[in-house]
């Protein structure tokens, strides 16, 4: 068994971004700027945007977050997004999920432009990667693509099995391992919450990609050996041993499925460090004009 680690691969991805912007800054040319709107006080949120702020700053792009108050109206928060979109010196902006129950999210996300949407999750942006066009792709999978890419991880004829189906990593996930390229090229099974024999579905994948958002959902009878297995949940479960009070458990039983695979990434420091380094890669193709001429 290999662990597939995720701050490994963000560092070295974030060294490469860094040097990306040196050259690009002794040329001449403009740093990259990624902001970020934060409504409310949820605590996740804070942190992840926190976590976005540095990594502006370890790879050297120009960061602005803009704060708003929970009872921020509607209207209010789509004349925000309209003057990042006309900010000339915007590259990307993202809006932090999730947003008080009286805004709308998909509202909101349809007003971010495509070629700022360094999140991925407009829906021009989505069919440009279903028809294999250039895109943002969503930051958790294509923190995998890399994750994979970087490991030589083989994947071409094998069979993958995704659990769960959301807009934002089980479903991207399918049509990215299902399309033409390194990695990719697998024939994809998609499970979600209605399917029958999810634990014989997943016995016949060589992949297994858990993003269901259930701790400890895949166990070791779920597994075959020699397996990869890929886990993208990341759940707070209370635990008093805890100076927190709670302790990061993934969709994976990792203890005792780990010794059936061949790779798979534990939950903290797998997925998780890759999302906001994905995002840096975006906002860098974004400062270049690399998907929107």
């Amino acid at each position: 068994m290999e662990l597939i680690d995720g701050n490994l691969i963000s560092n070295l991805v974030k060294e490469e971004i860094k040097k990306e912007v040196e050259l690009t800054m002794s040329q001449g040319g403009k740093r990259p700027h990624l902001a970020a709107i934060l409504v409310g006080n949820d605590g996740a949120s804070e942190a992840y945007v926190g976590h976005k702020v540095k990594s502006c700053e370890q790879v050297g792009f120009s960061s602005t977050l803009k704060r708003f108050e929970a009872t921020t109206t509607e209207a209010e928060l789509i004349e925000a997004i309209h003057a990042l979109n006309n900010d000339n010196d915007i590259d990307g902006f993202i809006v932090q999920l999730p947003l008080p129950k009286h805004i709308d999210s998909e509202k909101i996300l349809l007003e971010i432009k495509p070629e700022k949407d360094v999140d991925g999750f407009h829906p021009i942006n989505f069919g440009r990667m279903c028809l294999n066009l250039p895109s943002y792709i969503s930051a958790t999978p294509l923190g995998i693509m890399t994750m994979l890419e970087k490991y030589k991880i083989e994947t071409s004829g094998k069979h993958c099995v995704v659990i769960g189906r959301s807009n934002i990593v089980g479903r991207p996930m399918s049509i990215l391992m299902s399309r033409g390229g390194t990695p990719g090229d697998c024939t994809v099974t998609l499970c979600h919450s209605k399917t029958k024999n999810i634990k014989e579905e997943c016995l016949r994948a060589d992949i297994i990609i858990a993003a269901l958002g259930k701790p400890g959902f895949l166990t070791a009878d779920m597994v075959k050996p020699g397996a990869v297995v890929i886990d993208v949940g990341i759940t707070r479960v209370p635990d008093s041993s805890k100076k927190s009070g709670y302790r990061l458990a993934g969709d994976v039983d990792f203890e005792n499925v780990a010794p059936h695979c061949s790779w798979i990434t534990p939950v903290p420091g797998g997925v998780g460090p890759m999302t906001v380094t994905s995002l840096m890669q975006n906002t860098l193709k974004a400062s270049r004009k690399e998907i929107y001429k």
